[in-house]
């Protein structure tokens, strides 16, 4: 495996990060997440995205931008790891920092990716080179589609992050 998917392979959605705002960019803002500096990430925080729905022009989302050199507290929305550099997509919404929530990849509902919720993040990789996806899933709604003789897989699907 090579060293940008190693290094970015401790990160998952749903974490919370510390991050260094880097530049401003009409869409929102570069950023660096800390303790990652030297990975060889793009991370980034899509402004519009995020806020243009709640403001009441561009003069008000201007002034949510955090200052560059600011370190703000982030959680991780999205990895694409099918190629370098590993993008990251971090949001700074007061619910998401809260707790995130997104839709299944299998069923579509809402579900929690922060600690205490019910997500399982799915990566899936070639044998045969560098890169993976990544899917959002309910244990059930994984479970549901391992065949239903193999119990052993279908109950550790359901019991994965919760063997305390």
């Amino acid at each position: 495996m090579e060293r940008f998917e190693t290094e970015s392979l401790a990160l998952m959605p749903g974490q919370k990060v510390q991050a260094t705002v880097l530049s401003h960019h009409p869409w929102g803002v570069v950023v660096e997440i800390v303790g990652y500096e030297n990975a060889g990430l793009s991370a980034s925080i899509d402004m519009i995205q995020q806020f243009s729905r709640t403001t009441s022009g561009h003069d008000e989302l201007l002034a949510l931008f955090p200052p560059i050199g600011s370190q703000i507290d982030a959680v991780i929305e999205q990895i694409h790891r099918w190629h370098p550099p590993v993008s990251v997509r971090l949001s700074i919404r007061p619910a998401d920092l809260e707790s995130l929530a997104w839709s299944c990849d299998f069923c579509g509902e809402r579900i929690t990716l922060s600690p205490g919720g019910d997500a399982l993040v799915l990566d899936s990789r070639s044998n045969d080179g560098p890169g993976s996806h990544t899917l959002i899933s309910h244990r059930h709604c994984l479970a549901e589609r391992i065949r239903p003789e193999n119990h052993g897989e279908r109950a550790r699907a359901l019991k994965i992050g919760k063997m305390h």
